[in-house]
């Protein structure tokens, strides 16, 4: 159904949306469209970096009881 627009249908539809909506709602709409897919390629960017970032190291955190140190010496 979509192979056989062609140009003049294209036109056609151009022109509609102009009038349903006019210049400034459309102008708009594309101002924020174009937001988002910065603020969408932002995103990928800082996930990827995060995961290149090396892990940090692992610590043991485990409380030390103080008798059973005592009875290993």
């Amino acid at each position: 159904m979509l192979n056989n627009i062609g140009l003049p249908g294209l036109l056609l539809i151009t022109v509609v949306v102009l009038v349903l909506f006019g210049r400034g709602k459309i102008s708009a709409l594309m101002g924020e469209m174009g937001k988002g897919i910065t603020a969408f390629k932002k995103g990928i960017k800082d996930g990827t970096e995060e995961l290149e970032k090396p892990a940090e190291t692992l610590r043991d955190v485990t409380p030390v009881d103080s008798a059973a140190t005592k009875d290993k010496v």
